[in-house]
Formats: C-alpha cells, sequence, structure tokens
C-alpha cells in the first residue's frame, strides 16, 4: 500500500508540468500531436482512478478504528495528499471564501457573540492597492509588449492570478481581524495565512507598544517573542505566562513566549483585552498607567 501511494504520488508530480505544457500550447495557439494530447488524458485518468482507490481503501481502514466519517475522510486525504500540499489547498479555499464574504459584505469571520474585532487591515490598505495598481500597469505593459503567443499566454495567467492575489489577500485580512474572546482569550490572525489561539490564562500582561520589526511574519525571534507586522509596524505587546504553539503560514510549528501584533486602534484594543482578563489597568510602552507616577508604576499582570 505504501509503495502503491508513493507511486501515485510522484506519477502526479510528473503529470503537473506535462499537463501545464498542454495547456499553455492550447492557450497560444499550437496543436499539440493527437497522440501526445490522449496520452496525457489517458494518464490523468488512470492517476486519478489509482488516488480514488487509495483514498476509498483509507478512508475504510480509518472508519473501521472507530472515527466518524468526517475523521475518517480527513485522516484518509491526510495519508495520500502530502502536508504541504494540503496546506496550501486549505490556503487557496480560505482566500477565495475570504474573498467572497469581503464582496457579500457578511462582517468578520469567527467572531462570537462578546468578543471584540480588532482590525488590523487598515494598516496596509495603501500599500496592497498601490502593489494591485502597479500589477495591472505590469500586466497591460506586458500585453503590448510580448508578440509571442505562448509567452503572452503564461504571464498573462501568472498576472492575473497575481493581481487576485492581492485583492484576496486583503479581503482576508479585512474579513478575519484579530478576536478578544469574552472568556478573555485572544486569537491573532493574518487573514488566511496565520491563526493563533492564546488563552485567557496564558496572558501574563498587554501593553501598547510601537516597534518597527524586520523579521518575517509570525518568525521567532532569539528572545522567543514573534511579531505580527502591518505595515512594517506593531502596536501592542503581549507577554505570555508560558509559551504558545503555532503553526506558521507555510506550515512550519514554532512556539513564541511573546506576540507583538498592529490594531488600527491599539489602546482601545489593550483597554478590552485587559477587561476581560482581569483587573489590571492599561500600561504605556514603559509599562507605566497614564497619569501614575513612574517610580511607583503599576504592575501590568
Amino acid at each position: 500500500m505504501k509503495a502503491l501511494r508513493r507511486a501515485v504520488r510522484w506519477s502526479f508530480a510528473a503529470l503537473v508540468p506535462g499537463e501545464l505544457a498542454l495547456v499553455l500550447c492550447l492557450a497560444g495557439g499550437v496543436r499539440p500531436p493527437p497522440a501526445a494530447r490522449t496520452a496525457v488524458e489517458l494518464a490523468a485518468l488512470a492517476l486519478m482512478a489509482a488516488a480514488t482507490v487509495l483514498l476509498c481503501l483509507d478512508y475504510l481502514r480509518h472508519h473501521r478504528t472507530g472515527l466518524d466519517r468526517r475523521g475518517a475522510f480527513l485522516s484518509a486525504v491526510a495519508d495520500s495528499v502530502p502536508a504541504p500540499v494540503r496546506k496550501l489547498t486549505a490556503h487557496e479555499i480560505s482566500l477565495s471564501t475570504s474573498f467572497v464574504r469581503w464582496v457579500a459584505r457578511r462582517g468578520p469571520h469567527g467572531v462570537g457573540d462578546g468578543d471584540v474585532p480588532v482590525p488590523y487591515a487598515p494598516g496596509q490598505t495603501s500599500f496592497m492597492y498601490g502593489f494591485l495598481f502597479v500589477s495591472i500597469v505590469e500586466t497591460v505593459a506586458l500585453a503590448f509588449l510580448i508578440p509571442w503567443p505562448l509567452v503572452h499566454a503564461v504571464t498573462l495567467v501568472l498576472d492575473v492570478w497575481g493581481c487576485y492575489f492581492v485583492i484576496a489577500l486583503h479581503a482576508s485580512c479585512v474579513v478575519r481581524p484579530h478576536v478578544i474572546g469574552a472568556d478573555g482569550s485572544l486569537r491573532l490572525r493574518y487573514g488566511a495565512l496565520l491563526d493563533i489561539h492564546i488563552p485567557a490564562d496564558r496572558v501574563a500582561s498587554v501593553r501598547l507598544d510601537r516597534k518597527f520589526p524586520t523579521s518575517r511574519l509570525a518568525a521567532v525571534d532569539e528572545n522567543g517573542v514573534a511579531d505580527l507586522a502591518v505595515g512594517g509596524q506593531t502596536t501592542i505587546t503581549v507577554e505570555l505566562t508560558e509559551p504558545v504553539r503555532y503553526i506558521r503560514a507555510l506550515g512550519k510549528p514554532a512556539e513564541a513566549h511573546a506576540f507583538r501584533f498592529y490594531a488600527e486602534d491599539a489602546t482601545s484594543a489593550v483597554t478590552a483585552l485587559r477587561a476581560a482578563t482581569g483587573p489590571p489597568a492599561l500600561t504605556d510602552q514603559g509599562g507605566n498607567t497614564p497619569g501614575s507616577d513612574p517610580a511607583g508604576g503599576v504592575p501590568s499582570r
């Protein structure tokens, strides 16, 4: 079974370039030989049949162990589909659903009764729309500059997908804000790429703290701090009583002792988080309560 599964995976990996070449030839007006088209189509059908059989066998095997239908199906998919492919597919689905939610104006995702949404997307709006404008200009310019139909078809597909990705990513950031739960928990997100859950009992302190980090999204530095910057800055620092494990954008696990993130209205977000987690007062960058004596200070938590 393992050998068959490995063979199907490698066959799919080898077939994708052939399918892509066939599509690009058709888009560029080049007619491939009928035998080549037939061979590619038969190979794709055979691989789909083999993958379906493997999926059904894995589903039955997991179902016999006591899993429900959904759990058995997810386990079967995990057996057959590599983790990076599953992660990328989940990202694409989340981007698409977020885009539809944004267009339909259905409100923020994952915000229940008593929860407080913390928007961060406005901090990158000008940058995202500027990047989208440059992408559109590039697409139009290449349409006039490239005379070869095949190359033009390839660049057009990539440019159109790039424009859609920019819009969908920004839409996912709009409809998936950070969330302060009614129970004091904190959910940090960046669109469809990142989702970190921090229980209420893990929050040790929270303060206003403007930083301009240069690290990658949710990367952990040598001090155990992860940055979720928007527009090149963070405005809130949350320190934890014990580290929280999470999955980064491309599926790599990480663990952080503190998080710095951006909120459009940082003061209101800190106030709401403090109100949800306990009575300690709001602190500024130095850990002092506004209006209090800096020498005495007020403990953050």
